[in-house]
């Protein structure tokens, strides 16, 4: 990335349509990001390991971890983009809680009784910390990969939360020309995070690169400046479907790095382009499959999706005995996993994520 200076009035206009423009298309790529995910978890799983096309997928499918990093960079960019003026940071605070952690505790309950049911107690260390949403700090896998495994993410947004109305004034008064150097720099820092772990023993390398919730933070802070980017006119309209290829260039070859810069770093870029690249289609209505009923829905449950779909895969292999089965029985549960996962998650959606919001996400006003 280098600093752009845009003389086009048209990409000044962009800026100007941006309060209260919805972005239904990243929604709908959310889904795509947590499907990542789920063939990433499915390849580790042993549970296609006779399958003749298994080493095919597992090379597919392993760089589905980045998909994590989508949600970081997207996070941020997407509550820069829908900041209210006049927000104070209880009710920032109070919206986000409700749209968290409903979901966050029923999943947790149901991999607790998942883990029970099959055999494994959860300890009350790990217990406390998911509940408290602080298991990534620990160094210990026993403890951020401990009951609903995938929920260490939600340690790192929890801090991002606890940072954003801090963070957004101060970066909001980097100048305008000056932000895309800035979003250059967030980038080099996280290339050089992977130097940085080898200062640490070995054992800690994977908890501090992937993990560790200030690290990933600095995919949150490259999304907030992209999204200020694309708000200050400066966005040079670069084509959705070239960044898309980007993407897939670096997500092909991303197994072929060193794992300490494979988890975000390979990826980082074509993710800090391809957010406000589909976000100014957007805004200008422009064409996209990723706006369509369906992949609105699945993006609107990806979080559900998102913390339910580790527990169904995992239960699977545990109560139906599933690691090593005929090729055609593990396709058949792998399909049978994403189907249930998703069935949960629109569930999970209706009955508990949207009352929630309703509920608990409404501004409280005095008599």
């Amino acid at each position: 990335m280098s600093a752009v200076e845009v003389n086009d009035t048209s990409d000044r206009s962009v800026g100007a349509q941006v309060h209260g423009s919805r972005l239904p298309s990243l929604t709908g790529l959310r889904f795509v990001a947590a499907f990542l995910v789920f063939c990433f978890h499915i390849s580790i799983s042993g549970l296609l390991a006779t399958s003749s096309t298994q080493h095919a997928f597992a090379r597919a499918a392993g760089a589905g971890a980045v998909g994590v990093s989508f949600f970081f960079v997207l996070s941020g960019f997407v509550l820069t983009w829908s900041a209210r003026p006049g927000d104070t940071t209880r009710a920032f605070w109070r919206r986000r809680a409700a749209k968290i952690y409903p979901n966050y505790v029923v999943a947790f309950v149901i991999s607790v009784v998942g883990l029970y049911a099959t055999g494994h107690a959860v300890g009350l260390l790990v217990g406390a910390t998911n509940l408290g949403l602080v298991q990534a700090w620990w160094p210990d896998p026993d403890i951020y990969f401990g009951a609903n495994s995938v929920s260490w993410s939600l340690a790192c947004e929890a801090f991002f939360y606890a940072l954003f109305p801090v963070l957004l004034p101060v970066l909001r008064r980097i100048r305008p020309e000056r932000l895309w150097a800035s979003a250059a720099a967030c980038v080099v820092a996280v290339f050089a995070v992977p130097v940085v772990a080898t200062l640490l023993p070995a054992e800690r390398h994977y908890w501090f690169v992937y993990i560790f919730p200030p690290v990933r933070l600095l995919e949150f802070v490259v999304g907030i400046l992209m999204a200020l980017v694309v708000k200050s006119g400066r966005w040079p309209r670069i084509p959705v479907w070239s960044v898309a290829a980007l993407l897939v260039v670096a997500y092909a070859v991303t197994p072929y790095f060193p794992p300490d810069a494979a988890t975000s770093a390979v990826t980082v870029i074509p993710f800090a382009l391809l957010i406000p690249a589909v976000a100014v289609a957007d805004v200008e209505g422009r064409r996209s499959v990723w706006r369509s009923r369906t992949a609105v829905w699945l993006g609107e449950i990806s979080f559900a999706f998102y913390l339910i779909h580790q527990s169904v895969i995992v239960d699977l292999m545990r109560g139906l005995d599933a690691q090593g089965s005929a090729p055609a029985t593990a396709w058949a549960l792998t399909v049978g996993a994403l189907a249930l996962s998703v069935a949960l998650a629109g569930l999970m959606h209706r009955f508990v994520e949207m009352p929630a919001m309703r509920r608990l996400g409404r501004r409280r006003t005095r008599p």
